[in-house]
């Protein structure tokens, strides 16, 4: 319990309740006759209860006003505690207009688990009850108001001192009154000569190599985080968590910051109950020095110490302005005034309750161009000078500079800014213009796909059961990047109709594409033909038909690559090349390429007459095994066709 001179103590609650099995309810009682106010929030841990208050207008005896349950795994009392969010422990707040609480804890009715033997934590065997805060308010009451003391005999007047005053109860008139020192004055009013001038303030601190930090938040004097470092009780503060930041009042308020030069220290109130509620500090024999009126998060004024300015001026020991750049402020509240504070003078920055605190302030440098000339920055304050005659003042360079400079660097501004205005258009024209030819090859490749039967290809393609899987249509960028955008040197042979090049694709497959000459239109029928025939054939000794790419003016066929070229290559090659055919190559060759004409004639699904068969258009692989390629002049013959015209 903590007695101050205030109308509120504050108070510490502790109680234990063992849960015996097979007893639902439970009761908790707290009397304290002489005190009519209660005020309190009360922790209550254990697991599956309600709990009730009876004695209460304000609640209902048979509604829950809070509810614990037993955790899923094991925790501890403190554990619990540190959250109380309804999972081993929860929170009340009471507010009473009798210091007489009533509490009733019912089981859910789960009565077999618990027992005291069990050998879990203490939350499944018991109710602990502890205040987070509990106050009750006092006072005199042998007589009920201030005036009726002053009406009676005065021989039982509680307010001793001759500094001192008599206040009325703010709750309850059944509290009676109490006393209070006058304003500039502290200490115990119902004792004589009790009352004094508020000395409390200590401008020197009394400890050397003070901690002035608690993780980001700076805690600079006159508050402190331990005895000696600051000025005077009442702004010791507690640095709970460095981690986290976390500093509080005693009380476990949490502060967020603190401001010297505005007077105000940022408070974040202990739960939502304090809200709308006037914050007080009360610490036994020091003044009320703070003062707000409150919301989930203040900021709280304070003053040094409850005395006007002029009367801490005349105690130069203990005046709290001990800067020789500062300055003393009055603080106000809606009660009253609370007392002084200081401040660093205009022109200066820092903490006015330090000596050397207080600094200059370089207002040239801290607000360049305040004033449209050269800038002297003086101690406390500045000056500014107009720019001699033939001089101006340059915004950019911060000072006086002469006309016929000015006029060069407007010159030159404006040619810099003229010449980044033309680049940017000339780079905006050249991007649009980019833009616009790559929009126009977009479309010139979608009127070649369409000139090139593209759609017809595909749904041949699409609709061919026996058309290979993999036959594909390539994109023109696909194969410029597999070529090397046609690099010359990666042609392999040249013909009459066109040449070949030799390409590698994303997927690293190796390829031979096949780019003809300009051909007539109705030759694009012989094209489609060779397509839609490769597409229909599998065979070890036919060239493999990856795809083709209509996208160009004439189309392109994508082959798989035969590293050893043509036997028409290899028959006719010089006799000192050291690839040479032996005659059972020859003859194996020659059954190869015969199979591949047999399987086209008669086993293919539609017969195909090849009708350019010669060792210039059979390919050799890298174990000269024979592939039949260009089937450009081919045709297929239906089934029920007895007569077609074999000629080239």
């Amino acid at each position: 319990m903590d007695v101050g001179l205030s109308e509120w103590i504050d108070i510490n609650i502790s109680a234990t309740i063992p849960m015996v099995p097979g007893v639902a309810e439970y009761n908790y009682s707290w009397n304290l006759s002489s005190f009519s106010i209660f005020d309190a929030s009360l922790n209550i841990t254990g697991c599956e209860f309600d709990t009730y208050i009876i004695n209460n207008k304000s609640y209902s005896p048979t509604t829950a006003i809070c509810k614990s349950s037993c955790p899923n795994k094991e925790i501890t009392e403190t554990v619990a505690r540190q959250s109380c969010n309804g999972t081993g422990c929860c929170t009340i707040y009471v507010g009473i207009d009798v210091a007489n609480l009533h509490l009733r804890f019912v089981r859910h009715g789960r009565e077999g688990f618990l027992g005291v033997n069990s050998s879990r934590s203490s939350l499944w065997n018991r109710i602990n009850i502890v205040s987070s805060y509990a106050s009750v308010m006092w006072g005199i009451n042998n007589r009920p108001t201030c005036a009726s003391v002053k009406d009676q005999n005065q021989t039982d007047y509680a307010c001793a001192s001759a500094n001192s005053q008599c206040v009325d109860s703010i709750s309850s008139t059944d509290l009676g009154y109490r006393c209070e020192c006058n304003s500039g004055y502290i200490g115990n009013p119902y004792v004589l000569d009790g009352c004094t001038r508020d000395e409390g303030y200590h401008p020197v601190q009394q400890k050397a190599n003070c901690s002035r930090w608690c993780g980001n938040i700076s805690v600079p004097f006159p508050f402190g985080l331990e005895e000696g470092c600051t000025a005077r009780k009442l702004f010791e503060l507690n640095c709970t968590n460095v981690t986290s930041s976390t500093l509080q009042f005693n009380r476990g308020h949490v502060v967020t910051d603190i401001d010297l030069a505005e007077g105000v220290v940022g408070i974040k109130l202990i739960t939502s109950y304090y809200v709308e509620q006037v914050f007080r500090m009360y610490i036994s024999g020091e003044p009320y020095l703070y003062a707000s009126f409150g919301e989930a998060v203040i900021s709280v004024h304070w003053a040094a110490a409850n005395l006007t300015c002029q009367e801490a001026q005349k105690n130069h020991s203990r005046y709290a302005c001990v800067s020789a750049n500062s300055t003393c402020l009055g603080v106000n509240s809606t009660d009253g005034y609370v007392g002084y504070r200081c401040k660093c003078m205009d022109g200066f920055h820092g903490n006015p309750y330090d000596a050397n605190g207080c600094e200059d302030v370089d207002e040239c440098k801290k607000t360049p161009g305040i004033f449209k000339g050269i800038c002297h920055n003086n101690i406390g304050s500045y000056q500014c000078m107009e720019c001699l005659d033939k001089t101006e003042y340059d915004v950019t360079a911060m000072q006086c500079v002469s006309r016929k400079k000015q006029n060069l660097l407007i010159g030159i501004v404006i040619g810099l800014s003229v010449g980044f205005t033309i680049l940017l258009f000339v780079m905006s024209g050249m991007l649009l213009l980019r833009r616009w030819k790559r929009d126009i090859q977009r479309q010139l490749r979608r009127n070649y796909f369409r000139k090139n039967q593209g759609l017809l290809l595909e749904q041949l393609i699409s609709s061919d059961e026996n058309a290979s899987d993999k036959t594909k249509i390539f994109s023109l960028e696909e194969l410029e990047k597999a070529t090397n955008n046609f690099d010359p040197t990666r042609i392999l042979g040249r013909g009459g109709h066109g040449m070949v090049y030799k390409g590698i694709l994303s997927d690293q497959r190796v390829v031979a594409i096949k780019k003809s000459k300009i051909i007539k239109q109705d030759e694009i029928d012989n094209f489609i033909n060779e397509v839609a025939i490769l597409s229909q054939i599998n065979h070890r000794n036919i060239v493999r038909l990856f795809g083709c790419c209509l996208e160009t003016e004439v189309p392109l066929l994508v082959y798989d690559f035969i590293p050893n070229g043509s036997l028409f290559g290899t028959l006719h090659a010089d006799a000192s090349s050291s690839f040479q055919l032996s005659w059972d190559d020859c003859l194996r060759i020659a059954t190869e390429a015969a199979g591949a004409l047999c399987y086209l004639h008669s086993a293919a699904s539609v017969s195909v007459f090849h009708r350019d068969v010669k060792s210039a258009n059979i390919l050799l692989d890298a174990n000269c095994i024979a592939k039949v390629s260009d089937f450009g002049a081919s045709r297929l013959v239906p089934i029920n066709e007895t007569h077609v015209v074999t000629n080239v």
